[in-house]
């Protein structure tokens, strides 16, 4: 049964902390500006739970556990790098982590793990079987919040990604396949008799009890590829008879395998296909099905890629307004127009300015883009010899090596293409042929060298928060397995990076009323010394050492000799 938790909770006479503490403790427990206070107030009040309510039935079983305290410990989590067993420790014991949670009385209970296992569990099914993603609401909803409180700028906003590796032993084809049917076989009942010939039973119970690695290990090319052969029959048959588990993950997962590395012949032959035809988003490991292969650069990554938005505004503060996880094989040009969506979603604002690197422009975004200035710092691929401009005449042709220019002409269309192109013919009679790719890349170019370079400089700064994202990464492997758990990760650890922000924040707005404070001291002092001066009393040297002394004291103003 759905209850919706009570964020203002009475303090007991008896039970509250801060009443437990010595002074100096509680000095430090009650400090409106301590780390545990912020974040309650931040975070832990700032989470809507009516959201999560479709999760409960609304008359039958126990009332909920509170969801604000539980969303809250997955935050905490992801922000220190606990393992559960060290949150829960820090939850029950650490007098400031309670506190963040909005338990200030030493008698609340937290919830039980099972609790916390469950709600994560019932948040991961919403989201396969509706495609919602609750976790991704608490993200939006805390920080618009955040936005609205101090005054956020959106309007403009620089993007960065980084490839993330899962939390799996590196496979090749043959344990893929082999660790599959493996799976498989032990997921449904021992009771149930093998539908196979006795010959391919003896086959694989022999293939079932080796051990993978040990196998490509001790063979050589030619034996793993016998041995691949033969499981691909296997798995023929084994799906062909087994069809009464089609609904299951492991049959699903089967199949899937079977489809990638290998061919159907006429006759019911299987063949294994060539590696080249194995594409990226192949399944890389059985225990996370999400994960894909991506080569970006000298980085192979078999994992998942975020996409990180921010605002770029020249004040002191800006936060994420977009956190975006997607399979490893997903180029970054897919994350641009969400990015710009979510961060609209977000701030309630217009974005007129866009920061990011060459691998986001793409010829599919400019209809999309426009009214937008896309400032991008580089542009892949080589520089072309030819600088290439439409103007009225048509397109000039300027060679950058030799300074000639040239007119180019339309050429003849290729089959079955409807796009322009145009040539022109060079100093040794070959003909330069150009596309409204390349023509638009050299004005890209072009854009890009007239920008100051204060202006490229700006999206550097979001490098420092992809490297804040994923400073508890190791081996730049995540802890979890699963694109769910991956976005859950994502959006907790984003939150708590904008938390850090908020707090350095209001630190710096304390330290500037207390220097604001000072100066005006220091104007009274200064009046006060002129008033003395301009009526001429004559005070001998003692009595004017006390009473400097007595107005820097009352100034707070220190001395030194």
């Amino acid at each position: 049964m759905y209850r919706k938790s009570n964020k203002e909770p009475q303090l007991d006479v008896f039970a509250s902390i801060a009443h437990m503490l010595d002074k100096k403790a509680s000095k430090q427990y009650n400090n409106a500006k301590g780390w545990h206070n912020l974040f309650r107030e931040h975070i832990t009040l700032k989470i809507d739970e009516t959201p999560f309510r479709i999760l409960f039935d609304e008359k039958m079983g126990a009332p909920n556990a509170s969801i604000s305290v539980l969303l809250g410990m997955m935050i905490m989590k992801e922000a220190f790098g606990y393992s559960d067993s060290q949150l829960f420790e820090q939850c029950r014991f650490n007098l400031l982590a309670r506190a963040a949670l909005g338990l200030t009385n030493i008698n609340d209970d937290i919830p039980v793990e099972s609790t916390y296992y469950l709600l994560r569990k019932r948040i991961y099914e919403h989201q396969r079987l509706h495609d919602e993603d609750l976790i991704e609401k608490v993200f939006q909803h805390i920080t618009s919040e955040q936005i609205k409180l101090f005054g956020v700028k959106g309007d403009q906003i620089r993007m960065d990604s980084k490839l993330i590796g899962s939390n799996i032993a590196l496979y090749s084809r043959y344990e893929v396949i082999h660790q599959t049917l493996t799976g498989f076989y032990k997921s449904i009942d021992p009771s149930i008799p093998v539908k196979l010939a006795k010959d391919e039973k003896g086959q694989l119970a022999s293939i079932l009890e080796e051990e993978a690695q040990k196998t490509v290990y001790r063979c050589t090319k030619a034996e793993i590829r016998t041995r691949m052969d033969n499981l691909g029959l296997i798995i023929f048959k084994t799906l062909k008879r087994y069809k009464r588990f089609a609904e299951t993950p492991a049959y699903q997962l089967l199949e899937r395998v079977f489809n990638e590395q290998y061919k159907l012949l006429p006759g019911s032959q299987v063949e294994l296909r060539p590696k080249e035809e194995i594409k990226a988003d192949s399944l890389q490991s059985p225990h996370d099905p999400d994960c894909t292969y991506r080569h970006k650069g000298d980085q192979e990554v078999k994992g998942y890629s975020v996409n990180i938005t921010e605002t770029s505004s020249d004040q002191a503060l800006n936060l994420i307004t977009s956190v975006e996880v997607e399979k490893a094989n997903i180029p970054d040009t897919q994350f641009v127009k969400s990015a710009i969506e979510n961060t609209v979603e977000v701030t309630q604002q217009k974005v007129e300015k866009v920061y990011a690197d060459g691998a986001y422009q793409s010829p599919a975004h400019d209809e999309y883009c426009q009214g937008i200035d896309m400032v991008y710092t580089g542009i892949q691929g080589y520089s072309s010899r030819y600088d290439l401009e439409m103007t009225r005449q048509g397109l000039l042709v300027t060679d950058t090596k030799t300074g000639e220019k040239h007119l180019a002409s339309l050429a003849k269309k290729i089959n079955s293409s409807t796009e322009d192109r145009w040539k022109f013919t060079d100093r040794q009679g070959n003909k330069v042929y150009f596309s409204h790719q390349a023509i638009r890349t050299s004005e890209l170019r072009r854009t890009m060298k007239a920008r100051p370079i204060e202006e490229l400089q700006k999206r550097n700064n979001v490098e420092a928060t992809i490297f804040q994202f994923s400073y508890p990464l190791k081996n730049n492997k995540s802890k979890y397995r699963g694109l769910l758990k991956q976005k859950t990760f994502a959006y907790c650890r984003c939150l708590y990076i904008n938390f850090v922000r908020i707090m350095l924040y209001e630190k710096q707005l304390c330290q500037r009323t207390l220097c604001a404070q000072k100066s005006g001291s220091l104007i009274m002092f200064l009046r006060t010394l002129s008033a003395i001066y301009r009526s001429k009393i004559n005070i001998c040297r003692e009595k004017w050492t006390d009473l400097f002394t007595t107005v820097c004291y009352r100034n707070q103003f220190v001395l030194f000799s």
